[in-house]
């Protein structure tokens, strides 16, 4: 496949409405789909950045007022330009025509609901891009490292546009929740001090062959400046927006469900969803409790927990020793189930492993390989600086960030150029579905038997009561509901931060600077940790439908290929293209 850089030639749609006409009657949903990328690339460098398109890596997104209402209008200008297509000619294009409509709808939607002017949180707001981009920048050429040392000196100019954005969030009312402002004000603390990923980027530098003197002491310079500009981005958080920030987390059931609807791609009624939630929270307790006996049956869940996390014997010795037994574990799934359970493009036969950087939230994430894939995926580990890892719950979390999880899943997409359009293949993210996945393909590796130890399958439990334990606490925190009296956590009891850490460290077994972690994440991204039990109920309810409709006919191969096979999609319309490729409606 052609690679088409940021900086090539793009037609783009003319403002002028007859021309704009002209236009779109020689256009299909593929051809206006690539205008529509091409142009919300070149408003971000940043997505150019993580889709491995090169030319603009020393450049930073516009996070300003004036840089949001410049994407707002695109949106808009493309929105009138779909509205006037004929219906395609296959199921492909019909496909690329939906899933952009889709995307503009809910793009505008999240801009007029302005919530740009309050985007700060923990984990996924914009001051973690800016950092988090430097992880997967070039740092193997000349370029690449002069393109690390420009977005180092100009970083100031995306945090002033950004500031500018919640200061105007501020004059209408709209504060952030003082939880949020002051874990940003840590993470930013800790990206000045001496653990700072930016000061190991001169160590990174001089062991690389791209080091001459002259670069290094640019290097060095950039990072100050860098530091400088993080640093004065906290004092205006700390000294100036804490004081106005909203002392209450939760953000009430009518912004909760829209912002559900964008994640997930269908509309919940949250106390169904909240109900469903508890008793899968009970469901999983017992099947926890009995694993454990199998563990050791001499001692209770909580015992056998805390020598699975202490015990040498089942804990990597080092990062180094943790990263090489997880490789291995992927390798071997993915050599295993090739042609098998799965169909792999070859590129997606790599995966790489790294430990985080210090200073973001805890836990592991996934980030995608380029559009050519000559820069793989990769699983990240923040293990908040700890050398002794324990691996009984980290199997399980391989196998959802790596492959058969987020790896496959996103690598399936990107190798789909002859039916996904490219926008959909480099753009377009449903938690619902693409976290679902992830969770499904947990569960899956334990069906298929590589949870080869009762402790391993314990850590898939233990990973499904997290995200059953975030069903209950987010939509329950956002929309001040109360524990169900029949529950067995404090039943009839309200929820408050302390309550949620509790069940994550009584329930999931967190670590208590996980959970509060945790916790601090739901309550700044309302409506996104759901989608992880909720997508998984879904792919599985449908897995079962088809099952029961084919009997012996039912190849679980094809069924992956189904799911997999319309890239990233929301799940009212992941259930139609599921049923309908079985001749159903």
């Amino acid at each position: 496949m052609a690679r088409r850089g940021c900086t090539g030639k793009r037609v783009g749609l003319s403002t002028d409405t007859a021309a704009s006409r002209r236009t779109i009657r020689d256009m299909n949903a593929f051809t206006l789909s690539d205008e529509l990328l091409d142009e919300l690339l070149q408003l971000s460098p940043i997505a150019c950045t993580y889709a491995g398109i090169t030319g603009r890596d020393h450049l930073w997104d516009d996070l300003s007022p004036g840089g949001v209402a410049r994407r707002k209008a695109l949106l808009e200008r493309y929105r009138d330009a779909f509205s006037t297509l004929p219906d395609g000619e296959d199921r492909w294009e019909r496909l690329a025509a939906r899933v952009a409509a889709a995307f503009i709808d809910e793009q505008i939607d999240l801009l007029d609901g302005e919530e740009h002017l309050r985007h700060l949180n923990n984990i996924a707001s914009p001051f973690q891009d800016l950092r988090r981009v430097f992880d997967i920048m070039d740092k193997t050429t000349d370029e690449g490292w002069d393109n690390v040392v420009a977005r180092l000196r100009t970083i100031g100019t995306p945090l002033s546009g950004y500031r500018a954005c919640l200061e105007e969030g501020i004059s209408k009312g709209l504060p952030v929740a003082r939880r949020q402002v002051e874990a940003v004000i840590i993470q930013a603390g800790m990206l000045t001090g001496e653990e700072s990923s930016f000061r190991r980027l001169a160590d990174e530098l001089a062991e690389s062959s791209a080091a001459t003197s002259d670069r290094v002491a640019a290097l060095r310079e950039a990072v100050d400046e860098a530091t400088g500009a993080v640093a004065d981005f906290a004092e205006y958080l700390a000294g100036t927006y804490l004081p106005s920030s909203a002392a209450v987390d939760a953000v009430g059931e009518n912004r909760y469900v829209r912002a559900a609807r964008r994640y997930l791609g269908t509309t919940i009624d949250p106390r169904e969803a909240y109900a469903w939630g508890w008793t899968e929270v009970r469901r999983l307790r017992e099947e926890m409790i009995e694993t454990a006996a199998e563990v050791d049956a001499a001692r209770p869940l909580d015992a056998v927990i805390e020598t699975l996390r202490t015990d040498p014997t089942r804990c990597a010795q080092s990062p180094d020793e943790f990263v090489s037994f997880i490789e291995g574990r992927l390798h071997e799934a993915v050599a295993d189930l090739d042609g098998r359970v799965f169909d792999i493009p070859d590129p997606v036969k790599r995966v790489d492993v790294k430990i985080a950087p210090p200073g973001g939230a805890l836990g592991a994430y996934y980030l995608e390989p380029s559009e050519d894939f000559s820069r793989p995926g990769s699983v990240w580990w923040s293990t908040g600086g700890k050398q002794v890892l324990p691996l009984w719950d980290e199997v399980t979390t391989a196998y959802h960030e790596g492959f058969p999880g987020h790896h496959l899943q996103v690598g399936v997409a990107l190798s789909l150029a002859g039916h996904l359009s490219r926008l959909h293949r480099l753009l377009i993210w449903y938690p619902g579905y693409g976290e679902g996945w992830a969770l499904y393909a947990e569960l899956l590796m334990h069906e298929l038997g590589y949870l080869d130890k009762p402790e391993y399958v314990l850590g898939m439990l233990a990973a499904q009561m997290l995200r059953a334990c975030r069903v209950v606490i987010d939509i329950g925190s956002h929309l001040d509901l109360a524990i169900a009296d029949e529950a067995v956590f404090h039943p009839g009891e309200r929820w408050t931060f302390e309550l949620a850490v509790e069940m994550l460290t009584d329930f999931a077994y967190l670590a208590h600077d996980y959970a509060e972690s945790e916790v601090t994440r739901y309550l700044g991204w309302p409506g996104q940790a759901i989608s992880y039990k909720v997508g998984e109920r879904l792919i599985l309810d449908l897995r079962d439908r088809l099952r029961r409709r084919m009997g012996d006919a039912f190849d679980i191969k094809d069924f992956h290929n189904r799911v997999l096979g319309s890239g990233p999609v929301g799940l009212d319309l992941l259930r139609q293209i599921v049923l309908e490729e079985d001749g159903s409606r």
